[in-house]
């Protein structure tokens, strides 16, 4: 039954395009692939790896991550979208949030599995300690919630189709500002990660741009769990917003804690607070809750629906996160620049990836820059009932 399903979904993916443009102002423009032949020669097998955390406290992005990636290859493989007789196989290797782990597994991956090109790791953190064994070896590897910056500075065989913090929180503070009229602030973050260290210094930016002053600053270390000195400074200041750049399991805790505090404004965060878990973590603490991100649940985009639809009937009703759908869309790149490239070879993929414009996927119709770097239309949402919904009438554009 899941193989019809997840068949009927990949032929209504394809054909969308298609059908669509019997309405041209809602037609997306397809790029070069458009007129990709399906390739000849391929080998019967092609495998690729994938790195995410699959255990610890990141696991609630790097499972339902590995869940997508596998909705994704069914579909790929159920259309023959590499040639007939062809498969697209992936090999996992638990990264587990650590930077160590993540070395060994794309190492593994890379050295002695023979994979050709890589999906992951997780966090950002992880990227910067193992992507350059796959920059060494010349395997294209993407990051798939990689938003820390300099991920693409690696080498030119890092890519990533998750939008960088520098492209969606100057927005989200935009936004913010615009709605709540904001115009003091504090700021709470993590300074032992890359990730929410390149993001504390994205909001200085951004609130320092639109003029919000910063009342205090303070600290944390990965594993706290008690943040109560600092959410009695912070909040002492009387802010109206608390920004806050974390991952997920410090996040949960600052938001419950500030709530038990007796603060009941905004708190603005960065790309780890995006999480559905987060919001069931911290349940009616995390009512209005801001967060910029990559895609909504709730985004219009034809190919987006679908791919929630299949996402849901695979997995028990579950509902897809931004991990899902970015992590999906990674994998139908890795598979499109091996088909446009016509070969399964490391330098093909990574010449064919590097060409991606306008390509339409969940996230709306996704380019690389010249840099690897996505570009896409960004969204802000606001946490409301449990649920992230957009801020606003419209999505915003970087």
């Amino acid at each position: 039954m899941l193989r019809r399903v997840l068949a009927l979904v990949l032929v209504l993916a394809l054909l969308a395009p298609a059908v669509m443009a019997q309405d041209e102002e809602a037609a997306p423009q397809m790029g070069f692939w458009e007129e990709c032949e399906t390739p000849m020669g391929l080998p019967e097998a092609i495998t690729i790896g994938g790195v995410f955390a699959q255990s610890g406290a990141a696991s609630v992005y790097g499972i339902s991550q590995s869940q997508a990636v596998d909705l994704a290859l069914a579909e790929i493989n159920e259309s023959a979208y590499l040639g007939e007789g062809v498969t697209l196989e992936i090999i996992y290797a638990d990264s587990a949030g650590d930077k160590e782990q993540a070395i060994g597994a794309m190492t593994k991956l890379v050295e002695e599995d023979g994979v050709v090109a890589v999906l992951g790791p997780t966090l950002s953190s992880e990227a910067f300690s193992a992507d350059p064994i796959a920059q060494e070896n010349g395997v294209p590897v993407m990051g798939v919630s990689n938003t820390a910056a300099g991920i693409t500075d690696m080498g030119d065989f890092v890519f990533r189709d998750s939008l960088p913090e520098s492209a969606v929180i100057p927005g989200t503070i935009e936004q913010a500002t615009a709605t709540l009229g904001l115009t003091q602030v504090a700021v709470l973050y993590g300074n032992d990660d890359d990730f929410t260290v390149s993001g504390y210094d994205v909001f200085v930016e951004s609130l320092e741009a639109n003029d919000v002053e910063i009342l205090a600053e303070a600290t944390f270390a990965k594993g706290d769990v008690d943040f109560s000195a600092q959410l009695t400074t912070l909040l002492g200041t009387n802010p109206e917003a608390l920004v806050v750049s974390a991952l997920a399991a410090e996040a949960t805790q600052i938001i419950v804690q500030a709530r038990q505090a007796g603060y009941t404004g905004p708190i603005i965060g960065g790309n780890g607070l995006n999480s559905p878990a987060v919001l069931t973590n911290s349940g009616e603490a995390s009512e209005g809750v801001i967060v910029g991100a990559a895609w909504n649940i709730a985004s219009p985009e034809a190919l987006s629906a679908t791919f929630t639809e299949a996402y849901s009937a695979a997995y028990e009703d579950a509902k897809p996160d931004q991990f899902a759908a970015q992590a999906y869309t990674g994998a139908w790149l890795m598979a499109t620049a091996i088909r446009c490239g016509g070969s399964a070879e490391s330098l093909a993929i990574r010449d064919a990836l590097a060409e991606i414009v306008d390509f339409p996927s969940p996230l709306g119709l996704f380019s690389f820059d010249e840099n690897r770097n996505p570009v896409h239309t960004p969204v802000v949402q606001i946490a409301q009932g449990g649920a992230f919904v957009v801020l606003g009438a419209e999505a915003m554009e970087e």
